[in-house]
């Protein structure tokens, strides 16, 4: 088959699992981390003029080699990505040697790196080019965030003083890339090792002085009691409503039960015994609005726990994940006073939210009444001033029912 067609149909069909299969947790290894890698590959190996063949095993090699990720964890990503490859080769191509050798070259990757030849020194090469770039410290992030969504939680100390000793174990095999990247590389580690010895202590220093001032009595005392109060205020408003509730349902019963029977009678209180009705009604529908429970999507997301988006202390967040996810959640919100005591604060916040709302329908809900009340019984004042006497015909004629 022609090997255009192959070019074609490999680029086709990674870009298609990754956008099918790519997930929230992949960080570094995205479908944007193996583009670079491609051109990355192309670069190094256009300086070496390689032949056709090994183009190919090159090209084919550097769209795969992180497929694996999409499958499986990063400890067997390498002969997943071997698999994918072979099941997609099949289909164009039947030289068994070419095959083998991408997936050669695929493997090669796998740490510790010992590449057998040049195509498999360029797909190295490649796959830490950024090691020499000023895209080293973005990468480096975007790395252990990876790491953490997949493996769990590693402390910045740790994971840097992982990436320098791996960063010194490296070395770049091409010629080219020595050459271009290894003066970047060794500046890249340079300021790795100082963030390490220098900057790390310092920001221990005043991380400590800022968790033993969160963690003061007298703050955890004024955020217990604050959030008390919160919950009483709910408490007398919820308390308020109901007795509206109560009353107006009285109200009700005893307008259907009692006076709207008596209306053929005495028809000249149908008026005011409508207005009572509406008053009871608009009252507890506001009662009801301002008592009625709202529930959120109960859900969070990984990426919500690293970016300290989610308050893990209000049901509402959480009430649909799982204990597990939870369990770890909460585990790595203790672990970090900030994340703690920030929602314990934004927990105290949007709970005055929703007393603000509640005690401003409570409010409304009790204007009502009241004027209501008012407006209802000089309604009927009036009513029986003016028709209790008199031609009960008249009367009917001028309010029916």
């Amino acid at each position: 088959m022609d090997d255009n067609i192959i070019y074609k149909k490999t680029a086709e069909h990674v870009i298609g699992l990754f956008e099918k299969k790519q997930g929230a947790s992949m960080r570094f290894h995205t479908l944007a981390h193996t583009k670079k890698v491609v051109e990355r590959a192309k670069e190094i190996a256009g300086h070496y003029s390689v032949n056709e063949t090994d183009m190919l095993v090159i090209y084919v090699a550097a769209w795969f080699h992180d497929t694996g990720y999409l499958f499986t964890d990063a400890a067997t990503h390498e002969e997943k990505g071997v698999e994918l490859m072979r099941k997609f080769m099949q289909d164009y191509s039947k030289d068994e040697a070419l095959i083998t050798e991408i997936g050669n070259c695929i493997l090669s990757t796998k740490s510790p790196r010992n590449p057998a030849s040049l195509v498999q020194e360029i797909l190295c090469d490649a796959d830490t080019y950024h090691f020499g770039t000023s895209e080293f410290k973005i990468s480096n992030k975007q790395v252990r965030e990876e790491h953490i969504l997949r493996e769990g939680e590693i402390s910045e100390k740790e994971w840097n003083e992982d990436t320098l000793k791996f960063m010194k174990s490296h070395q770049f095999y091409t010629t080219y890339c020595q050459d271009l990247l290894e003066e970047k590389k060794k500046s890249n580690m340079k300021k790795l090792k100082n963030k390490i010895s220098e900057k790390k202590e310092k920001l221990d220093s005043l991380l400590i002085k800022e968790t033993d001032s969160f963690t003061t009595k007298g703050i955890q005392s004024m955020l217990r009691l604050t959030s008390e109060n919160h919950m009483k205020l709910s408490d007398m408003a919820d308390q308020k409503a109901n007795i509206l509730i109560s009353v107006n349902a009285i109200i009700i019963s005893v307008l259907l039960g009692v006076l709207f029977r008596k209306l053929q009678e005495e028809p000249y209180l149908t008026i005011p015994a409508i207005i009572f009705l509406a008053v009871a009604v608009v009252t507890i529908v506001i009662s009801i609005i301002a008592t009625r429970p709202k529930i959120t999507g109960g859900t969070f997301t990984d990426q919500d726990i690293l970016d300290k988006k989610t308050n893990l202390l209000f049901f509402g967040n959480f009430h649909k994940a799982s204990f597990e996810d939870y369990n770890i959640a909460m585990r790595k919100m203790m672990k970090d006073p900030d994340y703690l005591y920030g929602s314990l604060i934004k927990d105290i916040y949007y709970l005055a939210v929703v007393l603000g709302r509640k005690y401003k329908l409570v409010h409304l809900a009790y204007n009502i009444f009241m004027v209501g009340i008012i407006v209802s019984v000089i309604a009927f004042a009036i009513a029986i001033f003016f028709f209790s006497t008199g031609d009960a015909v008249a009367a009917s004629s001028t309010f029916p029912l």
